[in-house]
């Protein structure tokens, strides 16, 4: 699990809906993302008021991080961008979405699935603070995409026929350092690992990805590696971008494949091989 919860609060603080959807593990480090959604205007900066703005949040949120035993160690801004040509919605209301998930997913795709969701289930509200219940059937939805269910269920269609090719792929590659074969959602949710004598599970995965610090852009059909280690011990990571996957209400999908091998391992033209076998099997 990837994600932890979602919440939708109008900007001026009403608190729409909050939903957990599983507890943040201990010693975890997460980020809380933010998407704006709102229409509010740019208020010209004041030097004045600039630090007493910035005591007073750093004061609440010292005693809110308090509050729920937790501890936080970074809070990181990002400057407002010219938004054309921005994934994010151009029907702006007053709301702001946030959602608490593991720091190594992919900031971009997560936008994209909380674009989708704002559309389907949100925009058609507004205004938030007289707006029904977000139901049973709309919630599970919303998990749903979050969770990457129709990218599952996509690939247990094929799970014998992938895991048998894992499997030859794990034997055949032994002697060159490959220890597991792992694909992933549009966000580098892990979905499914397989690995020799079972070294490697879908936790070992998330503590992996979270050592990894970075993780840049990939292109479709393109891949890249990081060192990374899982209990002191070092790690390579190498990133397929598969370039192929599944729709959700017009919103593609791309399939990663990720490959764990020990260090300074020569895969050659090994990675295009499996994104060629796998692609097959799941286009």
């Amino acid at each position: 699990m990837t994600y932890y919860d979602f919440s939708i609060i109008s900007t001026h603080g009403f608190p729409y809906y909050n939903h957990e959807i599983k507890p943040v593990p201990k010693g975890v480090k997460v980020f809380l993302r933010f998407f704006d959604f709102s229409d509010t205007k740019k208020i010209p900066e004041q030097t004045e008021t600039k630090f007493e703005l910035r005591a007073g949040l750093v004061s609440a949120l010292f005693n809110f991080s308090n509050s729920i035993d937790k501890k936080i160690d970074i809070l990181e801004f990002v400057t407002k961008k010219n938004e054309e040509g921005s994934n994010l919605s151009v029907d702006k209301a007053d709301v702001l979405i946030t959602t608490t998930t593991e720091s190594y997913l992919f900031h971009e795709q997560i936008a994209k699935k909380i674009n989708l969701i704002y559309h389907n289930f949100i925009y058609p509200k507004i205004p938030l603070d007289s707006a029904d219940e977000i139901d049973y059937f709309e919630e599970t939805e919303i998990v749903n995409i979050l969770t990457d269910v129709e990218a599952k269920n996509h690939l247990m269609k094929y799970k014998k026929e992938i895991e048998k090719t894992a499997n030859r792929f794990l034997s055949e590659m032994d002697t060159y350092g490959l220890k597991a074969i792992i694909v992933t959602s549009i966000d580098l949710s892990p979905l499914i690992c397989y690995s020799n004598k079972d070294e490697y599970f879908l936790e070992n995965i998330n503590q992996i990805l979270r050592n990894i610090g970075n993780i840049p852009r990939i292109d479709p059909f393109e891949w890249k590696y990081r060192q990374s280690f899982i209990e002191n011990k070092q790690c390579w990571v190498f990133l397929i971008n598969s370039g192929i996957g599944i729709t959700v209400e017009k919103l593609f999908e791309s399939y990663y494949y990720l490959l764990v091998t020990e260090p300074n391992s020569y895969l050659g033209e090994f990675p295009a091989k499996l994104t060629s076998e796998f692609n097959d099997i799941l286009s």
